[in-house]
């Protein structure tokens, strides 16, 4: 028994766009929070919020993926 190495791929694939959420999310709530005069507040602070949720979801997709790779499904 070993390593699928398509699943283990995808898992980092996976991880990486976590990765982007999560850089991505607190940048637009600070931008969002620094502003909150702007007419589009509420719509950046909604994308950030969305982006973290997206962050949360690939970052445990990605895990599940990595793990079944690993010890099979």
């Amino acid at each position: 028994m070993g390593t699928d190495k398509e699943k283990l791929m995808k898992g980092v694939q996976t991880l990486a766009i976590s990765l982007i959420f999560i850089l991505l999310g607190p940048g637009l709530i600070y931008q969002a929070f620094s502003n909150q005069d702007h007419p589009f507040y509420i719509p950046v602070l909604i994308v950030g919020i969305i982006c973290f949720i997206a962050a949360i979801y690939f970052g445990f997709k990605g895990i599940s993926r990595i793990m079944k790779s690993i010890f099979g499904e």
